[in-house]
């Protein structure tokens, strides 16, 4: 390397440590919460295993290192200011003599768009985390638990994704002085992707609708073409929160240049888009695949369409209008 660019090498990879350094300190604290203060100290557990699978599903495993006869009982015992809830720990004896102690279980919000029956509901904010143990002589011991090891961000599900049932969000997090709790966000206004059916006159969507800000009723479905402010509005059918419409695609399919058109619910001023959300895939697009399609219209004319999934989730259908169909094609269709 000549002279006169040694410096700049020198400047460039002191940035680049600087940089590393700024984007670990940024990936700590979006997975730490303040200590709680005022709080007795008690032993610390660490933990072998603590993460939410599939938006909802609490997997906890701490190894105790007692002898499997003399506990009688353990459960994990959650609070957030006086409200306590309970997960009843399976004991898994080990072969060096100590105690494994388990837990699955689903997990609630506590919130009228939750549809899961099973499992301990839980309020949004902060929730902190114990061992609880009772021994066979009757006496109870409580242990604070250290915080999980960290998991690796990698592969095609996501570390922390939205409850399926709620949308509300079970995340793990550690205060700065190393325990390990459980931070719970509440469902944001959204319009959830079910499903959707590819017919050959026609495109019907599914979905649900989470968190409203108005009356079902007042909802109205809109396909919104990309990069402007031209909608075609659809009628909604609802049953509940959930709700159907068929796409307008002869108000979308005009001429012959392919245009792209996001789906939308909309309620006064309030628009959101219809999306796959409450998934823990981290790829949308790569997994939900779907074919083109040729559709005949009731006004007689031909398009070809193509409902797909985007990168973020959010249901678009791109359509080009070209020719009419054949005479007969709106009956065999």
């Amino acid at each position: 390397m000549s002279d006169s660019l040694l410096p700049y090498a020198v400047g460039a990879a002191k940035r680049a440590r600087r940089a590393a350094v700024r984007m670990r300190r940024r990936v700590e604290q979006m997975h730490t919460v303040p200590a709680i203060d005022g709080v007795k100290p008690r032993p610390l557990l660490r933990p072998v295993h603590f993460s939410v699978s599939g938006g909802r599903t609490l997997n906890f495993a701490v190894s105790f290192p007692r002898r499997p006869e003399a506990v009688s009982a353990a459960h994990l015992e959650m609070s957030r200011g006086r409200k306590v809830v309970h997960v009843e720990l399976e004991q898994e004896p080990q072969s060096d003599g100590s105690l494994l102690l388990t837990a699955t279980a689903p997990l609630r919000h506590d919130d009228p768009s939750e549809t899961g029956t099973r499992g301990p509901v839980l309020s949004s904010g902060m929730w902190r985390m114990e061992v609880v143990v009772t021994e066979s002589d009757g006496r109870e011991l409580r242990a604070k638990i250290a915080s999980a090891p960290a998991e690796s961000s990698d592969g095609p599900t996501l570390a922390s994704s939205p409850s399926p049932t709620s949308g509300a969000v079970f995340r793990p997090v550690r205060s700065v002085d190393g325990r390990s709790m459980l931070n719970v966000r509440g469902p944001r206004h959204q319009a959830e992707l079910t499903s959707f059916e590819l017919r050959w006159d026609r495109i019907v969507v599914h979905g649900r609708l989470i968190a409203p800000k108005a009356p079902v009723e007042e909802y109205v479905a809109e396909a919104v073409l990309r990069r402007s402010s031209k909608a075609a509005e659809a009628p909604v059918t609802w049953d509940g929160d959930r709700f159907t419409f068929d796409v307008p695609l002869a108000e979308m399919a005009v001429g012959r240049t392919t245009r792209t058109w996001d789906m939308h619910l909309k309620a006064g001023g309030n628009r959101i888009k219809i999306a796959r959300r409450l998934t823990d895939v981290r790829h949308p697009k790569q997994v939900y695949r779907t074919p083109f399609r040729i559709v005949a219209l009731d006004n007689g004319s031909l398009a070809r369409v193509h409902a797909y999934v985007t990168p973020a989730g959010v249901l678009a259908v791109s359509c080009t209008g070209f020719g009419t169909a054949p005479r007969g094609a709106e009956e065999v269709a």
